[in-house]
């Protein structure tokens, strides 16, 4: 019998191969941190637009998981999700650590880790190989990336 903690994350990764971000969001609790090297340190009601944005927009969308473990405090998996960047129409493969914090049964901290530079050769191509070590053309993505969201909760939510 495997551990509540190690269902729930199970729970949000099935839900995320259906895109069904109702599902995922049910998972966090209210003052959920999220971070990943695009968007970086997002909060509440941002990491629940995040989801919703990202399963909207998904084109060609396919999503693996394994390696979930879970105990009362803390968790990880290992996710691979494939898809079409949307900006390029290039094929992107992320392969993607998270790691989990829970409290009362529901996800309070999620923390994704890859590879940027390796994701910007993919979705941008040469620019990305060439420029995608950079520090500075990190921040670009990750204020690109913000921005979108941004632009995603006025427009869908009125935030």
């Amino acid at each position: 019998m495997s551990h509540p903690n190690t269902e729930l994350i199970e729970r949000f990764y099935t839900a995320f191969q259906r895109r069904d971000a109702a599902t995922m969001i049910a998972c966090y609790a209210d003052d959920v941190v999220f971070s990943d090297p695009a968007f970086g340190e997002l909060r509440g009601d941002e990491v629940r637009d995040m989801w919703r944005m990202l399963v909207t927009r998904a084109q060609d969308f396919s999503l693996t998981f394994d390696s979930i473990e879970a105990d009362e405090h803390s968790g990880r998996a290992h996710w691979t999700a494939g898809y079409v960047f949307s900006q390029t129409g290039r094929p992107v493969v992320n392969h993607v650590e998270a790691r989990f914090a829970f409290r009362d049964g529901l996800i309070v901290e999620h923390r994704d880790s890859f590879d940027l530079w390796a994701w910007m050769r993919q979705a941008l191509g040469a620019r990305g190989a060439l420029l995608g070590w950079s520090p500075l053309v990190h921040r670009s993505i990750r204020a690109r990336a913000r921005k979108g969201l941004a632009i995603y909760r006025r427009q869908d939510h009125g935030a």
